[in-house]
């Protein structure tokens, strides 16, 4: 059996414009802050939130997604126990308006840009290990050849960052994609392992000891990721894979500052990648006054990986950055 493509093609453009034609969404009153909205309900799950967000009060939401199925002539959004959910014509819509969205943002970048003359911005996510070992020197090269462009930095984890990068408020992000979301919107390169450590006080009690056990530690305040955060899922696994009880008395925070100052503070012990741990330990500062606690045995977190959305171009001063970081990268593979 053959199949005539450019019939086929005609065929589809002639359905596609008896029912839509090329603006009929336009032309019915669908406006740019509906699609906003539906973005929005999308990345919050929740009327609410998306109103909060969009910064009108939520029988004004609700008025615009009453709008929009009026329009579209269909159900966008079901209630469900903790809010909402899009259905497959809302969820259709969010992806085609976050795609919207993103080139107005890149229109408005590059018309600014032309404007002053600038040599561009980057918008980038990383965790905290390759944020030091790559992105630094790497910006530090991009910045000394083009010293117009204009770096914004998100240091996080990675659950965060996957679902900013989805949000188009990053070009690209150098994390892991987490288990909840679907790999096949993404575009993968691994690019390192990330090794952690175990950092406490200077005069700890612990730093007495040739090596620390899970047993000794389990004792002490523990500052961690918040749940489900991968550095504290390997930690976790450590103590139950040797059968020793979990800490008990935890601080949850994402913040790097926070847990130096906790840590600084107090007996506490925290996990963070070695870079930064070694980093720190050089600073001359009451701020980063940390040791590394000599343990026999490694903390091996997941490879990290530079990713960017599927289907979505890099800008070139994005795609600059990228590339440096790629080369980085190498570079450290090979040292």
């Amino acid at each position: 059996m053959t199949f005539n493509s450019r019939a086929l093609a005609a065929d589809h453009v002639d359905i596609h414009t008896d029912i839509f034609g090329d603006d009929s969404l336009l032309r019915s009153g669908l406006k740019l802050n509906h699609l906003r909205m539906i973005v929005a309900i999308e990345d919050s799950g929740q009327i609410s939130a998306a109103a909060e967000a969009l910064n009108i009060s939520q029988p004004a939401a609700s008025r615009m997604l009453s709008e929009m199925e009026s329009i579209l002539k269909t159900a966008l959004y079901e209630r469900v126990a903790r809010g909402v959910v899009l259905t497959t014509f809302g969820e259709a819509l969010a992806r085609r308006a976050r795609k919207i969205m993103l080139e107005l943002r890149e229109a408005s970048r590059e018309i600014g840009e032309l404007k002053t003359g600038k040599g561009g911005s980057v918008f980038i996510g990383a965790v905290t290990a390759p944020a030091m070992s790559l992105v630094v020197p790497a910006i530090k090269q991009v910045r000394t050849a083009f010293p117009g462009i204009e770096v914004n930095i998100q240091v996080e984890t990675s659950n965060v960052l996957a679902r900013e990068l989805l949000a188009a408020r990053h070009d690209f992000i150098i994390s892991r994609i987490p288990d909840d979301l679907n790999p096949r919107l993404f575009e993968v390169r691994e690019i390192g392992v990330e090794r952690a450590c175990l950092i406490v006080r200077s005069g700890h009690p612990l730093l007495k000891k040739q090596a620390a056990s899970l047993t000794e530690m389990s004792l002490y305040d523990w500052v961690f990721q918040p749940p489900g955060t991968l550095l504290r899922r390997t930690v976790e696994d450590l103590f139950l894979a040797h059968g020793v009880r979990l800490p008990e008395n935890i601080v949850n925070t994402s913040s790097l500052l926070l847990t130096c100052a906790i840590v600084c503070q107090t007996d506490a012990i925290a996990p963070i990648a070695i870079d930064v741990a070694q980093f720190l330990a050089t600073q001359r500062s009451s701020a980063a006054d940390v040791r590394i606690l000599p343990i026999d045995f490694q903390i091996n977190v997941r490879p990290y990986s530079i990713i960017t959305a599927r289907e979505r171009a890099l800008p070139p001063s994005a795609r600059l950055l990228y590339d440096t970081v790629l080369a980085e990268s190498k570079k450290i593979a090979l040292a």
